[in-house]
């Protein structure tokens, strides 16, 4: 059970503090495989009010998010922020946003927030530095990020392991290692009022004890697959946009692809889109299919509207292939080069032939 206290900087108040054991998980796999150099993450979890709590607000961390290999990693410098931890980022809170929609929860009905990042410090740094105070504070002063504190633990490796009196105010945790020593987690708050990093006592939870959230989805994970599926869709002379879209009224959300052919290698369905839609563990799940009529398109066009009137209009294609025909390596190009000739959206002659046989 959380207590109320008085920590920090002239005993101001700073909330209470939930963390779930997966994000000490995955904080212990990420710093032993960057042992060398320091690493980070950033975190997304809940702010909850003080209703029960005397009015102190709580903070639940849920998970934990890698930046990609663009981040810079070595020996007192990490560097993170990337389109792919944003759309990571993104992709949980509008998920966590439907989820409260459809399945609402009086307790945690708040909106999923980015909470701040977590880095290894080199040796026994258990406190920020003064570069980690000067960059919380360009964060809390940027008006685009809208944020009004941070939470910054500090991992650290290599320690003695040990024990806190059960009693003690400490604003860390140990996690014991194979090699008989412990990584320590020391957390920090700081807010626009303080202006200084402050200690905040964390609890730690158990995973079922707290809300889980979704997976996340083949295209952010597998960026390698999705690019490649991408360019051979596109060499096939086809017009896609990607669209994340709740295809079947409950979450995760999937990841969908709007279709048509452009060219000379448009076929005689032209006038015709394809919508084909992946689950989040896409290629292990195979695809399902829509098609629609052609909707007309402006190049400044709010592609996601252009997608709904799509989608509106749109009937369901009774087409799905199973093992044998569908296999984890099978590809999109394949899928839909079948779902064209079971539509009989069939190649037309090329002009060249025609008048050849003339």
């Amino acid at each position: 059970m959380l207590i109320n206290r008085l920590n920090g900087l002239n005993g101001r108040r700073v909330p209470n503090l939930v963390v779930a054991r997966r994000v000490i998980d995955k904080m212990t796999t990420a710093a032993r495989y960057h042992i060398e150099d320091e690493t980070g993450e950033a975190m997304v979890g809940l702010v909850v009010p003080g209703m029960h709590t005397n009015g102190v607000p709580t903070l639940y961390v849920l998970d934990t998010i890698s930046p990609d290999d663009s981040a810079i990693r070595q020996f007192h410098t990490f560097q993170q922020g990337d389109e792919r931890q944003d759309e990571l980022i993104w992709w949980l809170q509008e998920n966590w946003r439907q989820s409260r929609a459809q399945h609402p929860q009086k307790k945690w009905d708040v909106p999923l927030r980015y909470l701040g990042d977590w880095h290894k410090q080199p040796g026994f740094m258990i406190a920020p530095s003064g570069g980690d105070l000067l960059t919380a504070l360009d964060w809390l002063d940027d008006p685009d990020n809208k944020m009004d504190f941070l939470l910054a633990p500090i991992v650290t490796l290599g320690h003695p392991h040990t024990v806190g009196a059960s009693n003690a105010m400490i604003n860390f945790m140990m996690a014991p290692q194979p090699d008989g020593t412990a990584l320590r987690v020391d957390f920090w708050y700081i807010d626009n009022k303080a202006r200084m990093f402050m200690p905040i006592t964390p609890a730690l939870y158990p995973n079922d004890q707290l809300p889980s959230l979704v997976e996340y989805p083949w295209h952010l994970v597998n960026e390698e697959r999705f690019s490649g599926e991408v360019r051979a869709l596109e060499d096939d002379g086809l017009l896609i946009t990607l669209v994340l879209w709740d295809a079947d009224n409950q979450p995760p959300l999937e990841i969908c692809f709007l279709i048509a052919r452009t060219g000379a290698t448009a076929r005689t369905g032209s006038d015709k889109l394809l919508i084909v839609i992946t689950s989040c563990n896409y290629p292990y799940q195979p695809p399902k299919a829509r098609i629609a009529p052609l909707v007309a398109m402006q190049p400044d066009d709010d592609m996601y509207k252009v997608f709904a009137t799509a989608w509106t209009q749109s009937e369901a294609v009774d087409y799905t292939p199973e093992s044998p025909d569908w296999t984890p390596e099978s590809t999109l190009l394949e899928y839909v080069h079948a779902l064209e000739a079971h539509l009989g959206l069939t190649k037309p002659e090329s002009t060249e032939s025609s008048e050849e046989r003339s």
